[in-house]
């Protein structure tokens, strides 16, 4: 079976996260013909879960993992830097749905964070690593019944929070646009690229990291051959964790089943010493709005502020330039309402970066063909779904069990999506109306 690119990752502009770090060291592309016992590809968060584990599992055989890009600057690098362990259901106003699957979630997220947080202690990940919980953010009364929602939500499944008042927004955040917040301790906040970079360049000694090699073919045999420009790899046992580009080869069962959204983030310059006194709050947190589609919030502790709104149905896995000019104007209107004390703080870094999405909320894990294996659809929680997909799909590759597993397996498939151009028609009036809908959460 011949499965062809149909198209490739570009750079969606320049993501602050990837631009503030030291530049990464000389890639090694693949070249030539490689033969591994195993071929992950996707060096997103998935992908080098999927690598570690079958490493660490079998110390003895060969891993090859290969990435479109560099490590770090993919989606894995593009987002808010939430690792969330409570629910996160997107299609929800209050982000929770049913009891039994939102305990399950929770045990796969947290599952997440513990497999990271004792890579990054062991070695030594410089990421930013911080144990400080997420805020949520009301700005009208909407808002706040949502939060209140949300808290009866976390209430009945015993997990701890803090309701804030207007003032005690203020506190932490500096500014006086929040009327309701609310205080979930157990996420984690990270710098992305950070993580993702630093995952990639510890990996076990079995793993071979084969960067700046788009895959334009992928024949499904025996063995399994990837093509790149310059060379192929082959191997009896694939991985597929390329999440938003997973349609891209038409790929197993998956074609028409993805929703590629586009999500955006601008990040301010550093702030001088006189900005941020004049800002107050505290140095470092981190907000999700109280609307799924309002606008995310990052302080960091070096000083800069970063804002994420804006969501495109983009089937190609493309931001254009006009769109990426359209929303850094959005977000330069929602730092003002957040920030007036600031106003004339420019953005120094505007991009965009791909959820895979799917409209049943499902996830395609398992096996889909002969020893090849699929860890794709996140649906919005990247930083922990990806991780724990990546490593429970090794495991399953390896005939293991485990009670997160089974959770994992019984996960929905992605359901099939209309054709186009209805598919697009709809995405793009259910995103334009629940913005809308938004209001000034935006």
């Amino acid at each position: 079976m011949q499965l062809q690119c149909n198209f490739l990752p570009q750079d969606d502009g320049h993501c602050g996260w990837y631009e503030t770090l030291p530049p990464p060291p000389p890639s090694t592309p693949l070249r030539d013909t490689v033969q591994a016992d195993w071929v992950v590809l996707g060096a997103g968060l998935t992908g080098l879960a999927a690598a570690r584990r079958l490493a660490e599992l079998q110390p003895q055989a060969s891993v090859v993992l290969i990435e479109a890009k560099r490590v770090g600057f993919g989606a894995a690098g593009r987002n808010s830097g939430f690792m969330v362990d409570l629910p996160h259901d997107l299609n929800s106003h209050s982000y929770t749905s049913s009891h039994e699957a939102d305990h399950k979630i929770i045990r796969l997220s947290r599952g997440a964070i513990d497999y990271t947080r004792e890579i990054v202690k062991r070695h030594g990940i410089d990421c930013d690593w911080r144990e400080q919980g997420k805020l949520h953010g009301a700005a009208n009364a909407r808002g706040a019944q949502a939060l209140e929602s949300f808290a009866k939500g976390l209430s009945s499944l015993g997990e701890p929070y803090r309701l804030l008042s207007a003032q005690e927004m203020k506190a932490v955040t500096g500014s006086d646009f929040y009327q309701a917040g609310l205080h979930a301790p157990g996420c984690v906040l990270v710098q992305p690229a950070a993580l993702t970079r630093g995952l990639g360049r510890t990996l076990p000694e079995n793993v071979r990291l084969f960067e700046e090699s788009p895959v334009l073919n992928i024949e499904v045999g025996k063995p399994h051959t990837l093509t790149t420009a310059h060379g192929r790899v082959q191997t009896p046992r694939l991985i597929l964790a390329n999440n938003a580009y997973a349609s891209n080869f038409g790929q197993l069962g998956l074609k028409g089943r993805l929703l590629p959204i586009y999500t955006y983030a601008s990040m301010t310059r550093q702030l001088t010493a006189e900005e941020l006194a004049r800002l107050g709050g505290e140095e470092s947190w981190g907000l999700i709005p109280a609307d799924p589609l309002g606008t995310t919030v990052r302080r960091l502790a070096s000083g800069r502020i970063c804002i994420r709104n804006s969501f495109t149905y983009n089937p190609d896995v493309h931001a254009s330039a006009g769109t990426l000019e359209r929303v850094r104007r959005a977000h330069r209107t929602s730092y003002e309402r957040r920030f007036p004390m600031l106003p004339q703080v420019p953005f120094e870094y505007t991009w965009g970066g791909a959820l895979c999405l799917s409209r049943n909320g499902g996830s395609q894990f398992g096996e889909i063909a002969p020893k090849v294996f699929s860890a794709v659809c996140c649906n919005g929680l990247g930083l922990t779904r990806g991780t724990i997909s990546g490593k429970l799909i090794a495991e399953y590759a390896l005939g293991q069990d485990s009670d997160l597993l089974r959770i994992m397996l019984e996960q929905p498939k992605p359901c099939r999506n209309p054709p186009e151009p209805l598919l697009g028609i709809g995405v793009r009036s259910s995103l334009a109306w629940k913005e809308w809908t938004a209001g000034v959460e935006l």
